[in-house]
């Protein structure tokens, strides 16, 4: 099921999504990280996450992202080991995507690590073509139109 997030219910699944899905791909310094994760509340707060959840309301992947105008901007996507490749990253794009055309956006955006083979070619599947390579960030910066 696909839901969307419960302030206070789903904040330690997720932090721990985070920490062990995405931290570890992250070319940034500790102290960035260390700063990124006291932000991780008030950044869950200022977009939209949703969240696939399984028995008992457990957190299997969560996305979110911001709507910025005619830009939809996919700021982070996790999905547990235990369940990758059982299509929740597809469901929860699909729900953002979706959510996101409703209100206007004509394309999206996501920055993907360098180095993270598997999001890279995730994205792709889902139509996402790199833009730019951010060298500072060292991340890929991948879009996709839906209308020009």
């Amino acid at each position: 099921m696909i839901r969307y997030w419960k302030p206070g219910q789903d904040d330690v699944m997720i932090l721990q999504l985070i920490e062990s899905e995405l931290v570890p791909l992250s070319h940034m310094s500790p102290k960035e990280i260390h700063a990124i994760r006291k932000d991780i509340p008030a950044r869950l707060r200022r977009g939209v996450t949703l969240v696939a959840a399984g028995q008992e309301d457990r957190v299997l992947a969560f996305i979110h992202f911001l709507v910025h105008g005619e830009l939809l901007c996919i700021d982070m996507l996790a999905v547990a080991p235990a369940v990758q490749r059982k299509q929740w990253g597809i469901r929860l794009m699909e729900h953002a995507e979706r959510f996101a055309v409703s209100r206007g956006c004509k394309r999206a955006k996501v920055m993907v690590d360098v180095g993270n083979r598997g999001g890279l070619a995730f994205y792709r599947k889902l139509g996402y073509t790199v833009t730019r390579i951010i060298s500072t960030s060292q991340c890929y910066e991948m879009e996709k139109v839906w209308y020009p």
